[in-house]
């Protein structure tokens, strides 16, 4: 299973704390135990043969069971140490994790905790990380993912832009108005403007004279009167109850975005992974969110 997920023999000897050899030795006694050839290897490539991929897709749930009922029984509290190096997205460290932190680290005082911030995901194994924490659709292989929860977009404006430019009554009419662009990091290209409402999809390009890879000044330019902007309602809710950001279309609910816990390895799955991923969770529910939608 390591071997399928990290992509190479080196990467899953680094994930399970083997050597390469050591790694396709296992895969050998394995392919001679079940009578049948589950990879098939280079010296530069692998691939899972048609048995492979079926055994590999047939195994993997009951690995996840038997690693959570021997942590069940293990006690997760005793076991809540060591390093966890956790890649993170910029906005969600920022405006979300950063205010409980304190607390997290109160209570698991033989954890270190890495947060690092970064655009992509890249490499999850080779880079050192136990876990990442990224909005948007994950990539399909090489990982074990669980979503915990999908956020609402908000179309806002200050105040200040309202009084001088005027309220749009449809999003449609955004073409109208200063807009501002959020740039994908993954295409280098702005993010689509979408708006729904139950089976209604209304995709809108509205001009922006500006764009900015940066959510935070993003926000700020927005409550500056610099134009209307795409926001998440996670971590940003209290600006509009502040009076310092406007919704816009709140009759246009029913664009989301996710937010998904991606892990490059079962195995990598301890105690400090599920800890730290449960209280992501808690802390989720709290910051501006009235109901996170959770799934495995």
């Amino acid at each position: 299973m390591a071997v399928v997920e990290a992509g190479t023999m080196t990467r899953a000897g680094e994930a399970l704390g083997l050597t390469q050899s050591g790694v396709g030795r296992a895969i050998q006694r394995l392919e001679a135990r079940v009578g049948v050839r589950l990879l098939d290897r280079t010296t530069r490539t692998l691939r899972l043969t048609d048995e492979g991929r079926r055994f590999w897709e047939q195994v993997g749930p009951h690995l996840d069971g038997i690693e959570q009922a021997a942590l069940d029984a293990a006690g997760s509290a005793e076991r809540v140490h060591g390093r966890l190096r956790v890649n993170v997205d910029p906005f969600l460290l920022r405006l979300v994790l950063s205010r409980d932190l304190a607390r997290f680290l109160g209570a698991h005082r033989a954890l270190r905790l890495e947060l690092i911030m970064r655009d992509q995901i890249g490499d999850l194994v080779a880079d050192g990380f136990d876990m990442a924490l990224r909005f948007g659709e994950p990539p399909v292989r090489g990982f074990t993912v669980r979503k915990l929860l999908e956020t609402r977009i908000l179309t806002v404006s200050s105040p200040r832009y309202l009084a001088e430019h005027g309220r749009p009554a449809h999003p449609r009419d955004l073409i109208d108005h200063e807009c501002i662009d959020y740039q994908d990091p993954l295409t280098g290209r702005p993010f689509a403007w979408e708006f729904r409402r139950g089976a209604e999809v209304v995709p809108v390009r509205p001009p922006a004279r500006l764009m900015v890879s940066d959510v935070e000044t993003m926000i700020g330019a927005c409550q500056e009167g610099a134009g209307i902007a795409q926001i998440m309602q996670l971590g940003s809710q209290r600006l509009i109850e502040q009076g310092k950001l406007v919704e816009l279309f709140p009759d246009w609910p029913g664009e989301t975005f996710p937010l998904y816990a991606i892990y490059p390895s079962r195995r990598h799955r301890a105690a400090k992974v599920s800890v730290f991923t449960q209280w992501c969770i808690d802390l989720l529910g709290v910051a501006g969110e009235s109901e996170p939608h959770l799934r495995d």
